[in-house]
């Protein structure tokens, strides 16, 4: 083999050869350096990543344990069957208080929503 036996003075490639072989190393280094980073969101047990929220191409990626499930944003607004759950308030001071529907009319619950409502 012609290669090996050359001095390595004159033959570039064997320069090259190193110069690969060190930038190797810095890459895996710098892959445990990220995998162990402690500001990692997929380092605990239970995450939800949101990715370009509010915007029509929305990524929801949700890790529970072991299971990686991820969503995306089809940019149109859901609908579909339901029933009322209850009632939310917007109070003077910005706070928002939820009311739950019970089985009963709101008479029966002592609520009197003109009141609450600040009309």
């Amino acid at each position: 083999m012609r290669l090996l036996d050359e001095d390595e003075s004159i033959n570039p490639a064997l320069s090259v050869v190193n110069l690969v072989d060190v930038f190797l190393v810095l890459v895996a280094a710098l892959l445990i350096a990220i995998a162990q980073n402690p500001l990692n969101p997929f380092l605990e047990q239970d995450v939800t990543v949101i990715k370009n929220a509010g915007k029509p191409n929305m990524e929801m990626i949700i890790k529970s344990g072991e299971k990686i499930e991820t969503y995306k944003s089809s940019g149109k607004i859901g609908s579909g069957d339901g029933v009322k759950a209850g009632i939310a308030y917007r109070m003077e001071d910005g706070s928002i208080v939820y009311v739950p529907e019970s089985e009963g009319s709101d008479d029966d619950r002592g609520i009197d929503e003109t009141n609450v409502s600040g009309n």
